[in-house]
């Protein structure tokens, strides 16, 4: 039996020899890492730039692209590394700070996307009141709120593992997670499962039945509202759904295989649902609100060929 102070390092088991296949993935894995980092700035520098865009939304937006960026930073380089090395392991520091990261990323997307929701409600629902009720100030606080609880719950969540007794170092994944180094604790582990639970239920049911609560309202309007109304409402909510239900259904893979035995699912299947909504959801939201909202993209294009 070994215990934390003991355990220097995790061994990553999910990764098997490619072979000579390592360097096709390897530009695979950069092509999409510089493609993410390029689509996220030039929306983040669009918004930043227009005093036009200066609104509400593209302010919650442009808080989603920057926790786009903050989230690919912590996994891609380090995929990159892993690919091309021979020996799959990560310092147990290292491993717990990419934990930290990681799932405040994922508690982050949601909060924004609720915030998102929330401000889409109030545009639709109050339209002659919005200014009103998403007051500048008013955003600076959401936006603020939106970014602290995640590290703060998240901060506890990886302050409970790192202590853990363990009984073994083999992370069966390509990448560190939380409930994987939970599973190898030697000692008693209720208070992580209970502050698991607590901390799943307040940082992604609760943001997600905000979102819930605020479609069924946007529902109702557009149901007995103008069509100008329910047109309003379909332009601008269109890609928020889209962005929801995409990175929903990745975080909802990636339970299953944490939770369930995965044995009899290919390997590649596995690791492509594991890393499905840390390395799609960053470019999808880039190109999914760059393409559907005209006002984004008419600068944006602009921006890249100089034409007005």
């Amino acid at each position: 039996m070994m215990n934390s102070s003991y355990v220097s390092y995790f061994t990553l088991a999910a990764y098997f020899d490619t072979e000579l296949f390592k360097y096709l993935y390897f530009l695979l894995i950069l092509s999409l890492y510089a493609l993410i980092i390029c689509a996220n700035l030039l929306l983040i520098v669009v918004i930043c730039m227009n005093r036009s865009l200066h609104e509400p939304m593209y302010l919650f937006l442009c808080s989603l692209f920057v926790n786009e960026l903050f989230g690919s930073t912590w996994l891609f380089p380090f995929l990159l590394v892993q690919i091309l090395s021979d020996i799959h392991t990560v310092s147990a520091p290292f491993c717990f700070i990419q934990i930290y990261c990681l799932n405040v990323y994922a508690t982050m997307q949601f909060h924004n996307l609720a915030i998102l929701s929330y401000d889409r409600y109030l545009a639709i629902c109050y339209p002659l009141q919005y200014n009103t009720r998403m007051a500048s100030n008013k955003v600076i606080v959401l936006v603020a709120l939106t970014w602290l609880f995640p590290f703060i719950g998240v901060g506890v969540l990886v302050s409970l593992s790192a202590p853990l007794q363990l009984c073994g170092n083999i992370i069966n994944k390509v990448y560190c997670n939380n409930y994987a180094v939970v599973k190898l604790a030697c000692s008693d582990t209720r208070v992580n499962n209970i502050y698991g639970l607590i901390n799943t239920c307040l940082e992604i049911f609760g943001p997600l039945s905000l979102i819930l609560y605020t479609y069924i309202k946007i529902l109702k309007v557009c149901y007995s509202g103008s069509k100008q109304t329910r047109q309003k409402a379909v332009s601008t909510c269109t890609p928020h759904l889209a962005s929801l239900i995409n990175f929903s259904c990745g975080s909802f893979f990636e339970i299953l295989q944490s939770r369930f035995d995965m044995s009899s699912v290919p390997n590649m299947l596995r690791i492509f649902l594991s890393l499905y909504f840390l390395t799609c959801q960053p470019i999808f939201n880039p190109l999914i609100y760059g393409l559907q909202m005209s006002k984004i993209r008419s600068l944006c294009k602009s921006l890249i060929f100089g034409k007005t």
